[in-house]
């Protein structure tokens, strides 16, 4: 998925294994993923996705200073989705913590290591939940 505020921008899913590079968007007040081949295309993805940062997460509130984040590997989600006008797009970490896709400072490289199982089941009827690999 990608932010509301990202609808006017041209858009793809991800894809397992790729690297990504966090980013502005022309045109818009927000931040996201692409690839650095295709700078102007968002790469969307779904909750559940997970994902490898090259180096600790770094975001900033829009403030002056950055904050890091010492973790390297988290899973993509979406917070307060049923609050309208406000960016939902975050990354959720082993410790409980999320950031804002959009709070991320640009220039991060993320490889997309597993996208989430959407309707695969255990033959038991009932859905499987992809599992959360926590390191550090």
């Amino acid at each position: 998925m990608c932010d509301y505020s990202l609808h006017a921008v041209a858009s793809r899913p991800a894809e397992v294994g790729e690297t990504l590079i966090s980013t502005s968007f022309r045109g818009t007040s927000t931040r996201g993923f692409a690839s650095e081949q295709e700078p102007a295309i968002a790469v969307c993805m779904l909750p559940g996705a997970e994902l490898a940062f090259a180096s600790d997460v770094k975001y900033d509130n829009r403030w002056i200073w950055t904050r890091t984040i010492n973790w390297r590997v988290g899973k993509f989600s979406q917070i307060e989705r049923d609050t309208p006008d406000r960016h939902h797009d975050a990354i959720d970490f082993p410790d409980g913590s999320h950031v804002l896709v959009t709070q991320l400072c640009e220039g991060q490289r993320v490889t997309v290591l597993q996208l989430p199982v959407t309707q695969a089941s255990s033959g038991r009827g009932e859905k499987v939940t992809p599992t959360w690999v926590a390191a550090n």
